[in-house]
């Protein structure tokens, strides 16, 4: 609770982040507060930020909860014949070109291994992390997402990958082995909706680097869709390689080159002391196994 005070900034938007009433959180940290004999709460304008000695309760406590993961994790390697569940989670082309086939090649491996698959935003999927609602998390670095620095999370990269130009068959670029984004400046673009990935700001800050603002023609909420309008000629769109499409849909990926091609870097994350856990270490080895050939794998 006290971290979310912290993240928000309001009891209120704390409460509503745990589905909580904001009553019900100002009671526990009241309750916290005389329990410690210290207060944790301090007004700053319309907003509430930790005392000195909240900021160091969090700071215990997430040395806490480190060597408790690692106590679960002395303890699982001491368990015969583990059946899971081992659960992963991830954005939606991380599901779908990392986890899935991850979890089928731990599922053939061992078919009585467990194994729990959620497809979520990167946000979400931290939350999920923290909560111990899950095990790894397949994230990639957003705003929305805690530092780097924070001390509950272990990351890990696990792989680059450039971002493809599509276009329909057919399209004067199609043929070409490869383009500079600001060869597609005058062309109409589809994205992802604004508010449901990272994908259409991630689509206007390249373009913006290649001098050009895109002509945002029609926008979609899945890959498959996407595909689709580009395939019909309405327009072009970046993907990342993990991406892929329906394979009957007439729509060429081309490569692009020059000075400064759209990469994103892949990470996992997971609770921080937890990684020498048995299962969660298969599951990381299974993710590295299953970085496709078109991605560029990041040393560990």
């Amino acid at each position: 609770m006290l971290r979310l005070v912290h993240q928000y900034g309001t009891v209120t938007s704390a409460a509503e982040a745990m589905h909580l009433t904001p009553s019900a959180v100002s009671h526990h940290l009241r309750e916290l507060a005389r329990e410690l004999r210290v207060p944790l709460l301090e007004p700053q304008g319309r907003k509430v930020r930790l005392t000195p000695a909240a900021q160091m309760l969090i700071v215990h406590a997430d040395g806490l909860l480190a060597k408790w993961e690692e106590t679960l994790a002395d303890l699982e390697s001491h368990r015969a014949g583990v059946t899971g569940p081992l659960r992963m989670c991830g954005f939606t082309t991380a599901v779908g070109g990392l986890i899935a086939p991850a979890a089928g090649a731990l599922h053939r491996a061992d078919p009585d291994l467990v194994i729990e698959v959620r497809e979520c935003d990167t946000d979400v999927a931290m939350g999920l992390l923290a909560a111990g609602e899950t095990d790894i998390a397949v994230i990639e670095p957003t705003p929305d997402a805690p530092p780097p620095g924070d001390p509950r999370f272990d990351r890990e990269p696990l792989l680059e990958e450039a971002l493809d130009l599509i276009v329909p068959a057919g399209h004067p670029l199609a043929s070409r082995t490869g383009v500079r984004l600001e060869d597609a400046a005058d062309e109409a673009w589809i994205s992802v909706q604004p508010e449901v990935c990272a994908h259409h700001q991630q689509v206007m800050t390249y373009c913006a680097a290649a001098g050009f603002t895109p002509r945002i023609a029609h926008n979609a909420t899945t890959w498959s869709v996407i595909w689709a309008l580009v395939a019909n000629g309405l327009g072009v769109s970046l993907v990342p390689r993990l991406a892929g499409g329906p394979s009957d849909q007439p729509v060429v990926r081309v490569p692009l080159s020059g000075d400064g091609v759209p990469k994103r870097r892949v990470l996992t994350c997971v609770r921080r002391g937890s990684r020498a856990n048995p299962l969660i270490a298969r599951g990381l080895v299974a993710l590295r196994a299953a970085v496709p050939d078109r991605c560029t794998l990041v040393a560990a």
